[in-house]
């Protein structure tokens, strides 16, 4: 089956999402970029980050988690439930993480974009920020078979989900030197997690998206290595190895 630009109406319909096509629109897209949003935010933000990417044959999917936060607070967030940290009254990133890694692996990944559109694994990306990057983390470690790669801004393994030892997805791991989620015992737990980890820290406080040209360039890095490219294949040929 060959890959096809996938469809909102592809994926089951209590999904929120934005599909942003590749640039330029005339290539059948190679690869699938998954974001997910911070606790707290909406899919918006990622999807003017995707359109502002460009990426050649890969189509951007901006994904909204489920569930709005209590007391009109405004935002979603991606846990089972809402806890507060009791040191700091804020609220909890680490929620449990079931029910996103079952709409992100099962409704999104297998059904819709490899079972429907035709995708394999190892040309799906997923992107988080924060709280979409531990969703990002577990749902990988759920997933038997190899991803694209994974790219976590501030997300560490969550701590409710069990440790599984040597998943093949390469890791790209982005965090601040103060005030962030990426500590030195978070980054040995994903070293055990994964077989290839890579991480990088800015030099500042605070886990937010990249700033400028320097702290993307990593992140472009990441994205030269493992998108996948099909110019100049011929249409029906087959990838040995």
């Amino acid at each position: 089956m060959s890959a096809r630009l996938p469809t909102t109406t592809d994926f089951p319909p209590q999904l929120h999402l934005t599909i942003i096509p590749p640039s330029p629109t005339s290539l059948r897209p190679s690869n699938v970029l998954i974001f997910l949003h911070g606790l707290g935010d909406t899919s918006e933000p990622f999807t003017k980050f995707g359109k502002q990417l460009k990426l050649p044959e890969t189509v951007c999917i901006s994904l909204q988690a489920p569930t709005p936060l209590p007391f009109d607070l405004g935002g979603f967030h991606w846990g089972d439930g809402i806890t507060f940290n009791q040191a700091t009254g804020q609220m909890d990133l680490d929620g449990g993480f079931k029910k996103a890694i079952r709409m992100i692996k099962l409704d999104v990944i297998e059904q819709t974009i490899i079972k429907k559109c035709g995708y394999r694994c190892r040309e799906v990306v997923v992107f988080g920020l924060g709280q979409g990057g531990m969703a990002a983390i577990a749902t990988a470690l759920s997933i038997h078979e190899e991803l694209g790669g994974v790219i976590s801004v501030g997300g560490p393994l969550p701590q409710s989900h069990s440790l599984k030892y040597g998943a093949s997805t390469p890791l790209l791991l982005l965090g601040s030197s103060s005030n962030t989620a990426i500590t030195h015992t978070a980054l040995e737990r994903l070293r055990l997690a994964f077989t290839c980890v890579e991480d990088h820290t800015w030099q500042r406080s605070g886990d937010c998206m990249p700033m400028d040209y320097n702290e993307m360039l990593p992140i472009m890095a990441f994205f030269a290595r493992r998108l996948r490219s099909r110019q100049g294949v011929p249409e029906g040929s087959i990838e040995v190895g």
